[in-house]
C-alpha cells in the first residue's frame, strides 16, 4: 500500500486513541534551544498534530509536515501550528527555516538518505534533528499480548518491524551522532479505546475474518487485565534520539 494513503481510513482512530509524549520527552527535545516562543519547528510526518500541538503548546511555531490529506484534516487546530503538504524528502520548506526538525512515530516511513539531505537543508546552522518514538513495553504481560494478538492476525508491516539504526544519522555526513533519551510513558484505554488503538495502526485488519478474530483477542486481554474500573493501561518507553546539524 503507497505510505501517504495507507492512514486514510485510520484517521479518526489516530486522533482519538494514538498515544502522546510524555513532558519529558517534550522537554528534552527543546532543552538548550532557547526560548521556545523564538522557536521555529517543523514537525516532519506529523499525522494529525499530536506532538506538534505538543510543541505548539509550550510556545514553539510549528510547521507541520504531512502528506495526507485526511490526515491533516482531522488534525485539530492550534494557533501555533500551521500544516503543510509535504514529505520528509520534499517538505516545500525554505532553506534554513527552521531551528529543530521533529519526526515522532515516523521516520520509519522516511527514506533516509533523501530525508536526512532535506532536514539538513531546511534546518538553520548548528540546528537540532530529533527522532522520536513511542516503543511499546515487551515485558509488560497486557502490553506483550497486545502485540501477540496483533502478530496473530498478520498485523504488522516490515516498515514497523524495522531496527532503527542510530548510527545511519551520522553516517549521513550531515549530522553528529545521535544521543539518546528514554522517558517512561503510559496509555490508560477502556475496551474500546483498546480496539480503536489497535485500529489506528495502518497495517491491522480492521474487517473480515482476521478482523474479527483480533477483535476475541483484544476482548480476552481487556477481560483478563482490566482494573476495577474498566481500564487497562499499555506502557511503553518514549525514545529520543537528538543530533546537530554539521
Amino acid at each position: 500500500m503507497e505510505t501517504v494513503t495507507r492512514f486514510d481510513d485510520r484517521a479518526d482512530d489516530y486522533v482519538k486513541y494514538r498515544p502522546s509524549y510524555p513532558a519529558s520527552a517534550i522537554d528534552h527535545v527543546l532543552d538548550g534551544l532557547g526560548a521556545p516562543e523564538r522557536m521555529v519547528a517543523a514537525d516532519v510526518g506529523a499525522g494529525t498534530g499530536i506532538s506538534a500541538r505538543l510543541l505548539g503548546d509550550r510556545g514553539v511555531r510549528v510547521l507541520a509536515v504531512e502528506p495526507g490529506g485526511k490526515m491533516r484534516g482531522a488534525a485539530a487546530p492550534h494557533r501555533r501550528v500551521t500544516w503543510v503538504g509535504g514529505t520528509a524528502e520534499a517538505t516545500g520548506l525554505r532553506d534554513g527555516v527552521v531551528g529543530l526538525v521533529l519526526a515522532a512515530q515516523a521516520f520509519h516511513w522516511f527514506r533516509p538518505p533523501e530525508a536526512f539531505a532535506e532536514f539538513a537543508r531546511i534546518l538553520e546552522p548548528s540546528g537540532r534533528l530529533a527522532i522520536m518514538w513511542n516503543r511499546r513495553s515487551t515485558t509488560d504481560p497486557l502490553t506483550a499480548g497486545y502485540r501477540q494478538a496483533i502478530l496473530d492476525v498478520g498485523g504488522e508491516v516490515a516498515a514497523e518491524r524495522m531496527p532503527f539504526d542510530p548510527g545511519i544519522v551520522a553516517g549521513s555526513g550531515l549530522f553528529s551522532p545521535v544521543v539518546r533519551g528514554a522517558f517512561p510513558n503510559a496509555q490508560r484505554l477502556d475496551l474500546d479505546g483498546l480496539i480503536g488503538r489497535a485500529h489506528s495502526a495502518s497495517y491491522v485488519p480492521k474487517t473480515g475474518e482476521e478482523g474479527e478474530r483480533l477483535l476475541s483477542l483484544l476482548r480476552g486481554l481487556h477481560t483478563r487485565y482490566a482494573d476495577a474500573d474498566g481500564f487497562v493501561s499499555l506502557v511503553y518507553e518514549t525514545e529520543v534520539f537528538l543530533a546537530q546539524k554539521l
